[in-house]
């Protein structure tokens, strides 16, 4: 069965929203998008390293769709970026009850219908494709009630917004193991979580 593991950046109290751009994620009248951007250095370049050394089998990304429109507007368009060839060959599903097949960038697919069901379906018939769910607050949240979600990377940041989406709605209870962690220059805590048995 494949692993379903989320990579997100995250302040200390648990906000997720609009890490990257000040215009990436507005609802809710949250004003402070872009805030991971000056903690950034090496952080998610060593996350992706350590994902590559951790498995030799193939990955593909799980997707919401905000999360997907917003990454298919801005990833095929940047040439000289060394994850824009990465994310283009990698296989792409998106959860979706909106978007129909075919979907604009290359190597994508929606997953119509029930979230969770879709992704289930998926653990089983692509065992050997392990998937990364990189953003998409509300899938995540869709699918930790249904046991989906093996492990987190978490790139936990010297921040408190007070304010915006968290990982974790309201209510919420998993039990987590730590598997590792590690500093970085900027303060960033890279915190790698499994699913508690």
């Amino acid at each position: 069965m494949s692993t379903v593991t989320v990579v997100c950046n995250l302040t200390l109290d648990g906000v997720m929203q609009a890490p990257g751009r000040p215009d990436e994620d507005r609802r809710g009248g949250f004003t402070r998008g872009g805030w991971a951007v000056s903690y950034s250095s090496d952080a998610m370049g060593r996350v992706f390293e350590g994902m590559g050394q951790q498995t030799g089998r193939s990955g593909a990304m799980l997707l919401g769709r905000r999360t997907y429109e917003d990454f298919a507007g801005f990833w095929p368009n940047q040439p000289d970026n060394p994850f824009t060839e990465a994310l283009n060959r990698m296989q792409k599903y998106v959860a979706s009850a909106t978007l129909a097949d075919p979907l604009p960038w290359v190597n994508s697919t929606v997953l119509a219908g029930d979230a969770a069901k879709a992704v289930a379906a998926l653990k089983d018939e692509q065992p050997e494709q392990d998937l990364v769910i990189l953003g998409s607050g509300g899938l995540i949240r869709s699918l930790l009630p249904h046991g989906l979600i093996d492990e987190f990377t978490l790139l936990i940041h010297p921040l408190v917004l007070g304010a915006g989406q968290r990982l974790f709605a309201e209510g919420s209870e998993t039990a987590l193991d730590l598997i590792d962690s590690v500093g970085t220059s900027t303060g960033v805590v890279l915190a790698r979580y499994r699913r508690a048995k």
